[in-house]
């Protein structure tokens, strides 16, 4: 899981947040090992921006991968905590549901690790199985 925050932490290096200032990073990793990163990539126009989490879920979906999500990662060198907002934990779930599995999530800023299962974070959650 180490490697996992490492490729989190590497990625917010390259946050967009020009507007909040609260860069995001977060790593993925699957069943086969691969690991897909993504950053925060905010927008003038608010709603038109990007968590972290959402940018690498679309380009690990765009890149063929459905299910075997193992572990999230996500981190952010500008607040003491940080975990993923609903429409991040909705987005995880969607691919996360291709297979039913439920991956560990685990969430870093400047204090302590944090970690939950994405049902935790989501309980009674609407996904492609339901």
């Amino acid at each position: 899981m180490e490697q996992l925050l490492d490729a989190a932490k590497a990625a917010a290096e390259h946050a967009y947040a020009p507007y909040s200032r609260f860069r995001v990073g977060a790593a993925l990793l699957f069943a086969d090992g691969a690991v897909v990163t993504g950053t925060n990539v905010e927008n003038a126009s608010y709603g038109l921006s990007l968590c972290a989490e959402t940018a690498a879920v679309v380009k690990a979906m765009g890149e063929g991968m459905r299910g075997g999500l193992q572990a999230v990662a996500v981190h952010t060198p500008d607040a003491e905590q940080i975990s993923p907002c609903g429409r991040c934990r909705q987005v995880l779930l969607e691919l996360a549901g291709q297979d039913g599995s439920d991956p560990l999530v685990i969430a870093k800023g400047t204090g302590k690790l944090r970690e939950w299962r994405l049902s935790q974070l989501l309980p009674d959650a609407f996904g492609p199985s339901a």
